[in-house]
């Protein structure tokens, strides 16, 4: 099996190289290749080709390939379906903003997590992506988009903390001052609430912004549309966050997808209020984006407006997410679910003929 590289520390190239017998120095230029987005390691022109040859024999170098890409003619968004070596499939999607452009990742194929009003989770986990597929999706968006990207959210398909290691090594290596160099303040990691990774993810004491998709403040509600909910529960979720915000004093988003008729009443916006004024946390109210397959509709905008007055009252930092690309699919999962059921469509038809 060849090694992946691009999922390595220049350090740990540099032992990789030794054990080729060659020179150490050798690796921060195979390290800034890698992380220019060459795709064969004969364009890395100030190598040797003896060491050329040696990596194309011991490593694999595969960048993925533009499968399907969908531009807004609304706000300019750029949603990215992509080809993994395997030929699965993730989706990318790069925002444009005042304050910079934005690309959000998937970290897995697929999620377990069984969210009911979440694309991405329909057909279950096919499998984590390796750090350099994660890296990747942020530098070829950045490459083909021709867009400068500043800013990276974990928010995707998939749940990051479902691919703890992978995901903190594609951290360390976006981070790299000799890689893409995106720092830190500017990367935000989005979780459903697993919570026994809370502690670890706070041990690295990392400068990111933790988003919590919390979706509901109470367990009934929550439990229902976040399977993820049960066996831990909204009371142990918010003391995950509580140690996590005094360990790092890092404040915490809470991600909150406006469902007409299931989460947005005032019961829940009066206890959701409570909770987030007790950790200071922000709140992001989300539009909810319809997906075919699911049953639920997002909030009306009158019940959106009385939402927001209950948690501005509260003395709640309260936004609403800006709905981008909604004519190219927006919603995570929705143009993977697309192809794939494109795909089987044309197989049953061709196994008809």
């Amino acid at each position: 099996m060849k090694k992946d590289i691009l999922s390595m520390l220049p350090e740990e190239i540099e032992a990789e190289l030794e054990n080729l017998g060659e020179p150490k120095y050798r690796a921060q230029q195979l390290f800034t290749w890698l992380h220019r987005g060459v795709r064969d390691f004969e364009e890395m022109s100030n190598l040797s080709k003896s060491l050329r040859q040696k990596l194309q024999e011991n490593y694999r170098l595969y960048r993925p390939r533009v499968l399907k890409k969908q531009v807004s003619q609304i706000d300019g968004t750029i949603k990215y379906l992509w080809e993994l070596a395997d030929g699965n499939a993730v989706e990318t999607v790069v925002m444009q903003y005042k304050h910079g452009n934005t690309v959000c990742v998937s970290s897995q194929v697929g999620c377990r997590q069984g969210c009911a009003f979440c694309a991405s989770t329909i057909g279950g986990l096919v499998r984590s992506l390796e750090p350099s597929e994660i890296l990747d999706e942020v530098l070829f968006s950045q490459l083909d988009s021709e867009l400068p990207i500043s800013n990276i959210v974990l928010m995707g398909i998939g749940e990051p903390l479902d691919n703890f290691d992978n995901v903190m090594r594609f951290l360390e290596l976006v981070n790299h001052p000799k890689g893409m160099n995106i720092g830190m303040r500017h990367i935000s990691l989005s979780t459903c609430g697993l919570i026994e990774r809370f502690d670890d993810l706070a041990e690295r004491d990392l400068q990111l912004t933790l988003s919590v998709s919390l979706h509901a403040p109470d367990d009934e509600t929550r439990s229902r549309i976040m399977p993820a909910n049960r066996g831990r529960g909204v009371e142990k979720l918010m003391e995950a966050c509580r140690r996590y915000y005094e360990r790092t004093g890092r404040r915490i988003s809470f991600e909150y997808a406006m469902i007409d008729g299931v989460n947005d009443t005032e019961f829940h916006a009066k206890l959701l209020a409570k909770e987030a004024r007790s950790l200071a946390a922000h709140v992001n109210l989300i539009p909810l984006n319809h997906v075919e397959e699911r049953q639920f509709k997002p909030s009306t905008s009158g019940h959106m407006k009385a939402f927001i007055k209950i948690l501005e009252d509260a003395g709640v930092n309260v936004t609403v997410r800006r709905r981008l690309g909604s004519d190219v699919d927006a919603s995570c999962g929705q143009l993977r679910r697309k192809m794939q059921a494109k795909g089987t469509q044309e197989t049953e038809v061709s196994a008809v003929k």
